[in-house]
């Protein structure tokens, strides 16, 4: 009757923990891996309770990972295989951050309108090249309360997404995380307006690059409404700022209420996902 219980109880913790939504960020060194190595990741990502993958981009800039019959989407067809659904990720512009940084008006607006036109244009042919049945797709375009300070901007990026959006064919997803200039209420009720187009809006909880205090962090988590999703991250940075970002393994935190729907980032720092590490971080 004791190992019963006992088992009951590991099983209980197991269920408690289990990373149901988890995020894959492709990198073309990913390519070296065998058709046997993905297999055993997607097998053992489905005994850890991964029921969803979410794939941060399928282009990056020029890279297409090998395209339909390529890398990755081959090993995405392992993946569904085990059982796991998968939200794609659309088109990324190596260059992002750095255009954020340079534009602002309506060079900003045009850009962002450029890039939405890319991913919808990408997912198009991800449905009619790679054939793989999608939950979902995500916008690997991350928004900060930096470039989205100003509440014009705000007010046109909702606009841009909210088109976006009714032009695909599966829920949109889309990730944000804090540099702590819009208040924790106003940040909240910045993601939550977003959330209430019917986009899958996530937080970054920040523990991984620790670049806001703890304190101030935990408050920005508090003040988010239960639909926004968090994002718990399974690393921690070792690389200093302005260096190319190199990270090591650390055990996603839970801090926040339990209403949250939860991923956790990223597979590459997952126990299981040790065969992804190497020759990058």
């Amino acid at each position: 009757m004791r190992s019963l219980v006992l088992a009951f109880c590991l099983l209980l913790v197991a269920q408690l923990h289990a990373e149901e939504r988890l995020f894959f960020q492709p990198l073309n060194a990913d390519s070296r891996l065998q058709e046997q190595a993905w297999r055993d990741i997607w097998r053992a990502s489905a005994d850890a309770g991964v029921k969803t993958l979410l794939v941060q981009w399928t282009a990056y800039g020029e890279a297409d990972f090998g395209g339909a019959d390529g890398w990755l989407a081959n090993s995405l067809r392992a993946a569904q295989e085990q059982g796991l659904q998968l939200v794609l990720g659309l088109y990324m512009d190596p260059a992002y951050y750095q255009r954020q940084r340079e534009l602002d008006g309506p060079g900003l607006q045009v850009y962002w309108q450029y890039q939405l036109g890319l991913s919808l244009a990408h997912q198009r042919l991800l449905r009619e090249q790679w054939q793989l049945p999608v939950a979902g797709w995500y916008l690997p375009l991350e928004l900060d309360d930096v470039q989205f300070l100003a509440g014009e901007r705000r007010r046109v990026l909702r606009r841009q997404l909210q088109d976006f959006a009714a032009q695909l064919d599966a829920p949109l997803h889309l990730s944000a995380f804090s540099a702590a200039r819009l208040s924790p209420n106003a940040y909240a009720a910045w993601l939550g307006d977003l959330q209430a187009l019917g986009i899958s809006v996530w937080w970054q909880d920040g523990e991984g690059t620790a670049s806001l205090a703890t304190p101030v962090r935990r408050a920005y988590g508090q003040a988010l409404p239960c639909s926004i999703g968090i994002v718990r991250e399974a690393f921690r940075q070792t690389s200093a700022d302005g260096q190319p970002f190199r990270a090591e393994p650390a055990e996603p935190q839970r801090h926040y209420s339990g209403c949250h729907a939860d991923a956790v980032f990223s597979l590459r720092y997952r126990p299981w996902g040790a065969p992804l590490r190497g020759s990058a971080n």
